[in-house]
């Protein structure tokens, strides 16, 4: 045992030495000047053939676009077939078009499926635990100092390279040469968590104008998949953003940027991501995914229903007609009231435009089901706001309003969109969400007849939610979540209306594939008890049910007509205020 693990000292040693001579005496290997694509293709496969990563890479670097991309995909590849993980995730890191890094991603992911192993989560298999190589490269790098133009992991050409050691046996029975790595040990860990260190270590810190850059964030998340790890906390919290005012647009360096107010954030006793400070849920990763996914897949229209059965209506309005022929005891009313809620029973949830097992569809549906409990006095408002049966009362002459079925539905309330001449700056403007109301009319056989109408108290719930929405947003988080998923939608319009994907170059292709980058899912709600309440006025019981649901349609708000250009200047000077400037290749965010 003592002389094997003095021979893979040995080893590892001779394999730095080299690596260090190729540095310090013999110089980067580089194409020669003027040298084609394909004579450097050539080079870079030779030097994969050799297991001489660092070199391909270095080779296939003094070339431009698309062919720099081919090139490195190749040596990505061929990292991950021997098990180099970290190598690949570097290597990956350096591929600048995303439609070609997701490419080499998924050859990665193949690769592993094919030695037999169950996905990115695990290396390949060997006969041994393997030396870490890292501890001696890193004393290498430290003691040399850092090359010019820098280190291959700065955006540089210097490299040091662990030598492909050891055998793998395949399916077969065939023995071949391969190469080992691990990220179990503990300087493992170190150099994934330094790898992925954001650029910025201040990510909790409040901020007036945070900026995230989706196509870097998508970028970094796929980099940790690709070393077996899930997006971390900050990139699923979106960096602490509570709202977005800014949709920012830098074609020069390929950045989409969403721009607003963040800050700390923790889990609730509700299991939200909310402000330390204000309580204000923060924006999530996942729903901006699915958002932007049906944005480009359908029309990015979508939203739920939340209705009662016909069968149980027609049973409602039978009901009722009948037990109105006898007078009521007060003795009697407790029981006649647990009957009509029993007749009326539940209503069905009908999701449309996304998947009803996302977050997104539960935000939708939940906020829809709780402003139905305030309107029908089941959950506290807040000043200002009156439930629908509070606001009953007998006109002069005793009689009381007409009471058919109540619709209330949440849909878009943004006052524009402001947007620089140049259209590389977007500006959302209103609070983004309103409640509309209708009277609809009851058949006999239950089915709810659209008036188009809504009378004088159904407004007024209707229009005072709407007023005073910020105050019971900041009473209960699930408001402020479907005003988070509503700006993002917007964003998700903008996105796709404005071009802006093609103006940066980018392709969304990792967070545009669910296979690739799937989001979390819960089950689907279908049904809901219905929300019914009564109140008796003038010795007779009003008994009042409501439906409605959540509509979200963007698409009027994102046409070329409706976006107004911002003259003042303001918008432009944000723009320029926030351009990505000397960020580190691992940056996502900044202030």
């Amino acid at each position: 045992m003592l002389v094997r693990c003095s021979f893979r000292r040995l080893i590892v040693s001779l394999a730095c030495l080299l690596a260090l001579t190729s540095y310090v005496g013999l110089g980067w290997v580089r194409p020669a000047q003027g040298a084609d694509a394909d004579e450097a293709a050539k080079q870079v496969a030779a030097h994969i053939d050799a297991g001489e990563f660092g070199r391909a890479r270095v080779l296939a670097q003094a070339l431009d676009g698309d062919a720099r991309d081919a090139l490195m995909a190749q040596v990505a590849a061929a990292q991950m077939r021997f098990g180099a993980r970290r190598g690949f995730a570097n290597t990956l890191g350096m591929i600048g078009n995303d439609g070609v890094r997701t490419g080499a991603f998924q050859s990665g992911a193949a690769s592993q499926f094919a030695g037999g192993q169950s996905g990115f989560g695990f290396m390949p298999r060997g006969g041994a635990a393997m030396a870490d190589f890292q501890p001696l490269m890193d004393l290498i790098q430290n003691t040399t100092g850092k090359p010019e133009p820098g280190w291959i992991d700065d955006g540089g050409v210097g490299t040091v390279e662990q030598f492909p050691m050891g055998v793998l046996v395949d399916a077969g029975g065939l023995l071949a040469k391969g190469a080992f790595a691990t990220e179990e040990s503990e300087l493992g860990s170190t150099r994934k968590k330094a790898l992925f260190s954001n650029g910025n270590s201040q990510v909790r810190i409040p901020s007036k104008l945070r900026k995230v850059s989706l196509t870097r964030l998508e970028k970094q998340a796929q980099l940790r998949k690709a070393l077996g790890l899930p997006p971390d906390d900050s990139m699923r919290n979106l960096a602490g953003l509570q709202k977005i005012q800014y949709v920012l647009v830098y074609p020069e360096t390929g950045d989409i940027v969403l721009a607003g107010p963040a800050g700390d954030w923790h889990r609730n006793a509700e299991g939200r991501s909310v402000s330390n400070d204000s309580g204000r849920p923060v924006l999530q990763l996942d729903d901006l995914v699915v958002l932007l996914r049906g944005a480009y897949e359908g029309d990015g229209v979508f939203g739920c229903s939340i209705s009662p059965r016909e069968e149980n209506l027609a049973r409602v309005k039978q009901f009722l007609e009948e037990s109105a022929k006898q007078p009521l005891k007060p003795t009697q009313r407790e029981a006649w009231v647990k009957k009509v809620r029993d007749v009326v029973g539940r209503q069905d949830i009908k999701i449309f435009g996304v998947d009803p097992r996302t977050r997104v569809a539960q935000v939708i549906v939940e906020a829809d089901y709780r402003m139905k409990l305030v309107g029908m006095g089941l959950e506290e408002g807040v000043l200002g706001v009156e439930s629908y049966l509070d606001s009953v009362k007998p006109a002069a002459d005793g009689s009381l309003p007409p009471i058919d079925v109540l619709r209330w539905w949440f849909t878009i309330n943004y006052d524009a969109v402001n947007a620089t001449e140049g259209r590389n700056a977007f500006e959302l403007k209103g609070q983004g969400v309103k409640v509309l109301s209708e009277n609809e009319l009851l058949t006999q056989r239950g089915e709810q007849v659209h008036t188009g109408k809504s009378d004088v108290l159904n407004s007024r719930f209707a229009e005072s939610f709407t007023k005073h929405f910020g105050a019971l947003a900041a009473k209960y988080p699930i408001y402020s979540e479907l005003q988070n998923v509503f700006d993002l939608a917007l964003v998700a319009a903008l996105i796709r209306s404005e071009d802006l994907a093609g103006q940066t170059n980018w392709h969304h292709t990792y967070f545009g594939d669910a296979d690739l980058f799937p989001v979390e899912l819960g089950p689907a709600p279908k049904e809901v008890e219905s929300v019914v309440n009564h109140k008796v006025v003038n010795r007779k019981n009003i008994v009042l049910g409501v439906s409605g649901g959540v509509s979200v349609d963007m698409r009027s708000l994102v046409k070329a007509n409706k976006i107004k250009t911002d003259t003042y200047g303001a918008l432009k000077a944000s723009h320029q205020g926030s351009e990505p400037k000397k960020l580190g290749n691992d940056a996502w965010w900044w202030d």
